[in-house]
Formats: C-alpha cells, sequence, structure tokens
C-alpha cells in the first residue's frame, strides 16, 4: 500500500475518484466538530481525538464509512458491512463512478455520526468465548515446549491475534509460512501487531 504524507496527496493519487472524495472532504469539513488527520496513509476524521469517518478509494468505488456506522439509523439503506461475518461497528457507503452525491443526505449521515461520538455511543464488541487452536499451531506447540509455554504467557488477545492469523489462511502453505514468521515472535513474548500500537 502506498503511503502518503497528506490527505491533499492521497486525494491526487486517485485522479479518477478526485472530485468525488475532494466533494466528500468538504462536505466532512463544514461540520465544526470534525478534525482532519491522516491515518494509516488514508484520510481520517476524528472528533476530541476518536476516529468517527474516513474517506477511501478503491478500484471500483470511493467511499467514506463510518468507524462507528452499525450505530447509524440508516433509514436509507446506504450503508454495507465493511466485512459481512466480522466487522460489527464500522460500515461503508460506497459511491461508484456516475452516482450523484446526496450532499444534504451525506450531511445528515455525518452530524449523526459525530453526535454519537459526541455522547460517548460507541457499539459494544461481541467478542467469541470460544477460540480453537488450528491444527499447525497445535502440532507447532507437541514439537516445541518452549513455544507452548511463551504462547500461554501472551494475553488473550495476543493469542487471538495469532490464532486468527494462522486460521484466516486459506492454503496449507500459507498456515505454514504464516507460523514459521510468528514462532520467533511468539518467543520473544511479543504480540502480532505490537508494531503498531
Amino acid at each position: 500500500m502506498k503511503k502518503f504524507k497528506s490527505v491533499s496527496a492521497y486525494l491526487q493519487s486517485f485522479p479518477e475518484w478526485e472530485d468525488i472524495l475532494q466533494l466528500l472532504q468538504s462536505i466532512i469539513l463544514e461540520n465544526p466538530d470534525v478534525t482532519e488527520t491522516l491515518k494509516w496513509s488514508i484520510p481520517v476524521y476524528t472528533v476530541n481525538g476518536k476516529n468517527v469517518l474516513g474517506l477511501g478509494a478503491f478500484k471500483t468505488h470511493t467511499a467514506i464509512w463510518f468507524f462507528q456506522g452499525a450505530l447509524l439509523k440508516d433509514k436509507d439503506n446506504v450503508l454495507v458491512n465493511a466485512q459481512e461475518g466480522k466487522t460489527q461497528a464500522m460500515r461503508h457507503w460506497k459511491f461508484f463512478k456516475d452516482d450523484t452525491v446526496p450532499i444534504d443526505l451525506v450531511k445528515k449521515y455525518i452530524e449523526e455520526a459525530v453526535q454519537n461520538q459526541k455522547d460517548g455511543k460507541t457499539v459494544v464488541i461481541k467478542k467469541s468465548k470460544t477460540v480453537t487452536l488450528p491444527e499447525e499451531l497445535l502440532t507447532a506447540f507437541k514439537a516445541n515446549n518452549d513455544l507452548h509455554e511463551a504462547f500461554e504467557k501472551l494475553s488473550n488477545y495476543k493469542q487471538k491475534e495469532y490464532i486468527e492469523y494462522i486460521s484466516t489462511a486459506k492454503r496449507s502453505a500459507t498456515k505454514e509460512s504464516r507460523l514459521q514468521k510468528i514462532i520467533p515472535m511468539i518467543i520473544a513474548g511479543k504480540g502480532l501487531n505490537d508494531k503498531y500500537r
């Protein structure tokens, strides 16, 4: 993924979407409670330091997403789940090439999202109680007791990150390469995503 140093650099790097991205940006920035930032090399809009909105350009569409979008009323049924079955809070509003942006409606959704953040409303994430260790990890534990002990010392969320990292790979070769990558990290007591925290 390309790294951008500013929001304007991001917008300009997608000439096919630049007009619609700039329009969405201007609508968002009309709200006096919103601050524009760049996080993960993409435009993110915060309220009191909390992520509320983001803009993104993709091959077939551009989108405004709402970090706590599941809380929005969405009477117009324009929002889609960011990743069905996985994402609980985030929702996208996609815009395609020939779409006309309904400015007043976009403002309404933004105002509701901003107000929800000001009111401290957040989606309560439902956590899965049962965690199944992937076969590859179990086999590695049997072969390396130090690895198993190091894994047991990790916090629950770090364990879950590693389990998901292996489990989400579709091919056995990918699972094996991921396993080889994480073994030294587990033994060192590190979490999969520690460098991003």
